[in-house]
């Protein structure tokens, strides 16, 4: 672990057994196989894929909302425990700031509710942190007593970006968080996330499907395919150069806002496996137009240097993919 680094994931792995009847044995279903990664103050990883790649499984992981099955999550070099400890150091804001939010209570109420169960700060100082948090995300005074179905999706949004920061955390995991808000909306999300982070010094890690968001915020990038990362790096080397053809592939569906811009999109074919019985060797060699007999029974190391990737045959510069 560097020396700066708030939060390091060594081999996390999350396996759920998933039950075929009472006489068989349970299938496992490896969700996340194997993550490594460290996240710095004032920098943000993204973490991308396809539905189903581990995004979220990771993101629990994180938070320790579920525990790993093995590998370890280090938090100031620390084992991370479920607990108060933890809950003060990452924090999670979740995509839907329409179930998010209760519905009974009031904003203040919900801002207050952190500091409430783990902290011993009297009732004018929670009240005071909760103003001063949402002034910090562009709300005003009166939306103190108001409740959740008063405001609009970008402002819910706030709200719950708010609560996350009301204990102060070092990380804050952000899953989806834009991407069921209008695009306008969206950009006013981001530009308040990118002053945060400058103002608190916060590690962010952001997980997304949207690359052209990515690309506007992400420090690092970690690319993931049915459980496994298959490229990491820093963001401008990645979006530059990517070395996966998976990677290419999702870099190749992300819509760019030039009419005289002429991309090739590069359709994958067939369906993603199913994580129940995920295919031999390397994960992607079935969708892959680089695959070989090697890549049909051997599972890519990941390595590299400034950009480490998992492919017996990563890309060279410029190279495109092979069409029939």
């Amino acid at each position: 672990m560097t020396s700066n680094a708030v939060l390091e994931g060594r081999a996390l792995a999350k396996f759920y057994p998933v039950s075929n009847g009472p006489f068989r044995a349970a299938d496992i279903v490896k969700a996340l196989n194997g993550a490594d990664f460290e996240l710095e103050p004032g920098k943000t990883l993204a973490v991308v894929g396809e539905s189903g790649c581990g995004k979220s499984t990771l993101a629990r992981l994180v938070t320790m909302i579920e525990e790993p099955t093995t590998g370890q999550l280090l938090i100031d070099n620390e084992p991370a425990v479920p607990g108060a400890k933890t809950r003060k150091a990452v924090q999670i804001v979740f995509q839907d700031p329409y179930g998010s939010l209760n519905p009974r209570h009031k904003i203040g109420t919900i801002l207050e509710e952190p500091l409430l169960l783990n902290t011993d700060d009297s009732p004018a100082t929670r009240r005071a942190k909760a103003e001063a948090m949402m002034a910090r995300v562009g709300l005003r005074p009166e939306h103190y007593d108001r409740y959740p179905h008063m405001f609009s999706g970008g402002q819910r949004q706030r709200i719950a970006i708010a609560r996350a920061l009301m204990l102060q955390p070092r990380v804050l995991v952000l899953d989806e968080p834009v991407s069921a808000l209008d695009l306008s909306i969206q950009a006013q999300v981001l530009n308040i996330l990118m002053d945060l982070q400058e103002e608190f010094g916060l590690a962010y890690l952001f997980i997304s499907h949207d690359l052209s968001v990515v690309r506007h915020i992400a420090d690092e990038v970690m690319v993931m395919y049915l459980g496994k990362v298959v490229e990491h790096g820093a963001a401008a080397d990645v979006f530059a150069q990517p070395r996966h053809p998976y990677t290419l592939a999702l870099l190749s569906a992300t819509p760019i806002a030039d009419p005289t811009h002429h991309k090739h999109r590069i359709m994958l074919t067939g369906e993603l496996p199913s994580p129940l019985n995920p295919p031999p060797g390397c994960p992607f060699h079935p969708r892959c137009w680089k695959a070989q007999a090697v890549c049909k029974e051997e599972i890519p190391p990941l390595e590299g240097d400034n950009v480490k990737v998992a492919c017996h045959f990563p890309l060279e510069p410029g190279e495109k993919p092979v069409t029939t």
